[in-house]
């Protein structure tokens, strides 16, 4: 079964965006320093431009990202590793495909706070999104 068959079982699906929902949460609570106190505050904006606007953001990118880690899910097959391994293992691959989906989304994103943030922190975001590239292999692995 491949992450976009899994998608597509609406008791799956929503039960993933409320994983990646808590994901994004602990990697946000997580931050320090003057860069996780920027993390922190815009991850309050776009949560009070819209409640429950990450969700929605997360259910709506969910089949993206399932169209570009699916051909590393089965590299990692093919290498005879699981997701999560081999996703730890090539975090800056991840990372890469997760971050090509988000730049193309905020770019074509028609609220323009959303864009602001998302600009002032896209120069930090591949750390970020690297550090939480093992906790998504732990979750795509409890699903396919």
């Amino acid at each position: 079964m491949n992450l976009n068959d899994v998608l597509s079982d609406e008791a799956q699906n929503a039960s993933i965006v409320e994983d990646v929902c808590g994901l994004v949460d602990d990697e946000v609570a997580k931050q320090r320093g003057l860069s996780g106190v920027a993390v922190k505050a815009s991850y309050k904006l776009v949560q009070g431009v819209k409640p429950g606007f990450v969700r929605s953001v997360v259910r709506v990118l969910l089949p993206d990202f399932a169209t570009v880690l699916e051909p590393i899910c089965e590299k990692a097959a093919t290498q005879g590793q699981s997701v999560g391994s081999y996703f730890s293992a090539h975090t800056p691959e991840v990372a890469d495909a997760l971050l090509s989906v988000t730049d193309g989304r905020a770019q074509n994103s028609e609220h323009r706070s959303v864009k602001g943030a998302y600009s002032k922190l896209r120069g930090s975001a591949r750390k970020n999104v690297e550090s939480a590239v093992p906790g998504l292999g732990r979750i795509i692995e409890k699903y396919v």
